[in-house]
């Protein structure tokens, strides 16, 4: 075998099959009698209030299911990075404002007085007897003002966090590990560190990397490889892109980064571990692995590793891969079998993919019940060295027995955590290897790093949780996880749906998972197979052709009206699943005419489907006959029916999502409709309406009329329009304002979306490597082609520079290119003309020399690199430049510096979407009460509005409302009457006087 040959396992197996097949395998009664008694000895100690110390004293005082709790992990996550006092004194006291501190009494022990002391920003030894901590704090805000809270703050924090961390650089962690104490602990080294943006970052992790091994190597001790410290290290922090859609580029420039990295920790004979990734980067990570793994200059080497996770439904897979590499190159390769992190990631992720299902298991025990199963597969393995990362006791009580007198493995802790747990072990089997896996970095980068921790340990199913809690019974936390499931049909989550089932009733769409192989390479394929003909072409309507399909959709109307809702949801739903059953053929339009890459075309393909459930659904809740409340004798009903026809004009950004919502809408609520496409995207627009027509829409009841403005503006005035919905520029929704206006016919209602100056707000508590990988996908995903694009980045003066240049660094490594090759970012502009309108307006800022960056782009095609440019002040922005265009500007804190800053933002006179990024919950607040926009993000991108769940429209200048995919859009499609029936005149109430007393 080589590093060539692919891993390939189901991304998403059943949690049923695998639980059947493992509750299937025999138990053996003495054994687990033996585990679980080693277990309850291992536990009691654990219990122990006088070794209670780490992550478990924290949590017992500070749960997580508490404010207080929460505003702890949200005041550690963001604390040492704010460079700003009067930023952090609103950090510090929205945090403190977050919960009841003075119910949590004074406690001698070390770790939560100091955990005491980061909440409240003071020591608990200033703590008298009768004293609270809030009063405490109120005193020295009194006394001392904010400022000394403030260095009390930041001191604490640092004490906290050393705690966690074993050196803040790896000689610091090498001298502690050189400490009597210390030296009954292996040890491998953690670089901290968030994953690269740039590649400088990139550079800079490398280079880190190799210092620890270099250092390692000169004053590691051990008399074996295996008893040697090692170092593990992040694929993504050695590349930028380290992603499933960038392969080729990660192959021919990640892993020869890793096989240097190898080769130096062979040179010194210590030991180097790829860390996990998430479950879409697993396929790319083996492949990287393989191929470093495979080269002949690390023959004879056994000090490579890497992490599995048991969480993952393919843990088994994988290990079998590995075992399989390992032994074609006759080599050992050690392997560290984790539980998981980031479960919650990777449940977001599945659901907001559309997947079948998720790639990890749901339940806690059947990761427990995987790990034991990985472990007995690891123990039958004689080419793999085991690594059992774990707190939990019964799982280490159990890998006890199931070991037996092997001596061929080792235990690992986290520094900081479960130390209890190993003494205990210590003082059962002295002879049992253990390596703590600690952590090695400024207090600055510990932050991610640490809240992780202690998050994934104080949810309600963590072992360490529940062991800190004394209520939680011994018997429960040592019960087998066999035992736990049961059966096979409760190896799921019985509260959380499959993602398919995220928005029963309806479906939610589905899509596909780049980082699974097998699903791309299906999805590449159906993309191929409907390739657009060259010599397709569409008759373009003329004004009289028009005036005869607005006539032919006014004499469907009364039929199509009559059709009761059921069938014409129905129809709507038809529609729906033809989009995703022909979703290839769609795809390849969508990149051929639109320029949309594959990432975007699939969500545009997923929206429409969506769109079409979502108001299907809708209208069967509108349409029902509503009785309303009246005097005793009558009889009161309101009723909805359609308008007529409706005139929908669509955008060429969104030729399918947008055209197929404002038809769907429109048919549903009983009208009949004429659709004008935008004019660069006829094609699209016709594989819709086929759709739709094959789905059961009667052809009268809905008119293809492509054309130009022209066109949209006959159809507008004609004498047959009831409706018009727009979605597209400011001045065409003005100019169809004022048509209808002037209008003699009808008053008729007009839904109109454009777009908008989108701001996104920065301050400096937040985490800038969250905030420019969102704002990378806000403002050049769809080459910025998007109403919801983010034109205007407001930054905190005091991080505008380092934000600035990661920023910069991570737009350098954007493919611009062929949407149509699988590794671009960004594809072109929509045509020549839109093209052309960009570079005049950058050709004039880089004559002011405004423009900070430009990327590269092909010289041929409508191809516009994306660029970012510089503005004195938020105001100076009063266009929507539509494109990947990205404007920056700084802002000060200061005294109601950000409700300034809103309203120079809200002068633009637009109102679409905004973003914020803040760790302030107040200032999220203030931001919802002042925000002009239609829709507010926070701490996300802002583009991807999902149906039913962020409607998506705005207001003043950027459009009327009702919020398309929102509850109150098809209102405005529908008419309303009043049946009020005198049912005296039919001799008198009779449900009255029935009516007993």
């Amino acid at each position: 075998m080589t590093g060539a040959e692919p891993f390939r396992a189901p991304y998403h197996p059943a949690d049923e099959d695998i639980a059947a097949r493992l509750l299937a395998e025999p138990r053996d009664e003495r054994l687990e009698a033996r585990a679980n008694a080693l277990g309850r000895r291992l536990l009691a100690a654990l219990r122990s209030p006088r070794v209670q110390s780490g992550v478990e004293s924290l949590l017992q005082e500070y749960s997580l299911s508490t404010r207080e709790g929460l505003a702890l992990m949200a005041l550690a996550e963001s604390l040492l990075r704010v460079p700003d006092d009067s930023t952090l004194d609103r950090l510090i006291v929205d945090k403190l404002a977050a919960g009841a501190f003075d119910r949590h009494a004074p406690a001698s022990d070390a770790l939560l007085a100091q955990a005491c002391a980061f909440a409240l920003g003071v020591s608990t030894r200033l703590f008298a007897p009768s004293e609270t901590p809030r009063s405490v704090v109120a005193d020295l805000a009194r006394r001392l003002g904010m400022p000394a809270l403030r260095v009390a703050a930041r001191q604490a924090m640092k004490v906290m966090g050393g705690h966690f961390v074993l050196g803040e650089t790896i000689e610091d962690a090498l001298t502690q590990a050189a400490s009597a104490e210390a030296r009954r602990w292996r040890y491998s080294f953690d670089m901290l560190g968030e994953g690269a943006r740039t590649m400088r970052d990139a550079e800079r992790y490398f280079d880190s990397y190799a210092l620890a091994i270099t250092t390692i190597g000169a004053r590691g001790r051990g008399a074996s490889l295996v008893e040697r410290p090692g170092v593990s290290v992040k694929l993504s922090a050695l590349h930028p892109r380290y992603e499933p859609i960038s392969r080729e580029r990660i192959l021919a420039e990640l892993a020869p980064r890793l096989l240097e990295l190898a080769r130096l920790a062979k040179a010194r004979d210590i030991s180097l571990t790829v860390d996990a990734e998430e479950a879409d980067r697993l396929e790319l990570s083996l492949d990287v692995i393989g191929a470093v793994l495979s080269d002949p200059s690390l023959a004879g080497w056994d000090g490579f590793g890497l992490a599995v996770q048991a969480y993952q439904k393919r843990a088994l897979a994988v290990i079998g891969h590995v075992e399989a590499l390992a032994e074609g190159l006759d080599r050992r390769v050690m392997l560290r079998l984790v539980k998981g992190a980031y479960w919650d990631t990777e449940i977001k992720r599945a659901q907001e993919r559309g997947l079948d299902d998720y790639p990890v298991f749901t339940r806690k025990a059947m990761t427990d019940l995987s790990y034991i199963a990985c472990a007995d597969r690891l123990f039958a393995a004689p080419r793999l060295f085991p690594q059992f990362a774990t707190h939990n006791a019964l799982t280490v009580a159990t890998i006890v027995e199931r070991a037996g007198a092997s001596q061929q493995y080792e235990f690992q802790r986290l520094h900081g955590m479960g130390e209890a747990l190993y003494d205990a072990l210590r003082e059962e089997r002295p002879d049992i290897p253990c390596r703590l896996y600690a952590p090695v970095g400024p207090h600055r980068d510990l932050l991610a790093y640490l809240v992780r921790r202690l998050i994934e340990n104080g949810a309600n199913s963590s072992f360490v949780a529940r062991a800190a809690d004394a209520a939680t019974p011994e018997g429960e936390l040592l019960q087998p996880p066999a035992d736990l499931i049961g059966d096979p049909s409760h190896a799921r989550h019985s509260h959380l749906p499959l993602p398919r089932d995220l928005f029963a009733p309806r479906k939610n769409s589905r899509g596909v998972e780049f980082g699974d192989r097998e699903a791309l390479a299906s999805l590449l394929e159906e993309t191929r197979e409907h390739a657009p003909r060259c010599d397709d072409a569409i008759a373009i309507a003329t004004r009289e052709s028009a005036r005869v399909a607005m006539a032919a959709a006014a004499g469907a109307f009364p039929a199509w009206e009559r059709t009761d809702v059921e069938t014409r949801a129905a129809i709507i739903e038809r529609a729906a699943d033809l989009v995703e059953t022909k979703r290839g053929e769609l795809i390849a339009l969508l990149q051929d005419e639109a320029g949309k890459t594959l990432d975007d075309a699939l969500a545009e393909v997923r929206e429409a489907a969506d769109l079409c459930r979502y108001y299907a659904s809708e209208a069967r809740l509108l349409f029902r006959e509503r009785p309303l409340p009246g005097p005793t004798g009558e009889d009161n009903r309101l009723i909805r029916r359609g308008r007529g026809v409706f005139v929908c004009i669509s955008p060429w950004n969104f030729p399918l999502a947008i055209f197929t919502g404002q038809v769907a809408a429109a048919l549903v609520c009983g009208n009949s409709v004429a659709a004008k496409p935008a004019a660069q995207t006829p094609l699209v627009a016709r594989a819709a309406i086929t759709l739709l027509h094959e789905a059961g829409v009667p052809r009268n009841a809905l008119q293809f009329v492509p054309g130009g403005a022209d066109i949209g503006a006959a159809l507008v005035v004609d004498a047959q329009t009831a409706g018009v919905v727009f979605t597209g520029s400011s001045e065409t929704a003005r100019a169809i304002h004022r048509a209808l206006a002037a209008s003699d016919g009808p008053i008729v209602p007009f839904v109109a979306e454009t777009g908008g100056v989108n701001a996104m707000i920065v301050d400096s508590t937040a985490l800038l490597e969250q905030v420019i990988d969102d704002v990378l996908a806000s403002a050049f995903r769809s080459a910025g082609q998007r109403c919801s694009a983010l034109r205007l980045l407001c930054l905190q003066e005091e991080i505008y520079d380092d934000a600035l240049a990661m920023l910069i660094g991570a737009a350098r490594e954007l493919r611009v290119g062929d949407p149509r090759d699988l590794s671009t970012h960004v594809g072109p502009v929509i045509d020549a003309e839109a093209k052309a309108a960009l570079d005049a307006y950058l050709s004039r800022r880089r004559a002011e020399g405004s423009v900070l960056f430009a990327a590269q782009a092909p010289q041929s095609g409508s191809f516009v690199a994306p660029h970012i440019v510089a503005l004195t002040r938020a105001g100076e922005l009063r266009e929507e430049i539509f494109g990947p265009v990205l404007h920056v500007a700084r802002w000060r804190a200061g005294e109601n510096g950000f409700a300034r800053l809103v309203e120079e933002i809200a002068a633009s006179g637009f109102g679409l979407t905004m973003g914020l990024h803040s760790r302030i919950e107040t200032r999220i607040s203030e931001l919802a009460e002042l925000t002009p926009s239609g829709n507010l993000y926070v701490n996300r991108n802002m583009i991807g509005a999902v149906v039913g769940s962020q409607p998506f429209g705005g207001w003043r200048a950027s459009g009327t409302g009702p919020k398309a995919g929102g509850p109150d859009y098809l209102r405005r499609f529908l008419r309303e009457v009043t049946l009020t029936v005198n049912t005296a005149s039919f001799g008198g109430d009779a449900r009255l006087l029935s009516m007993k007393e």
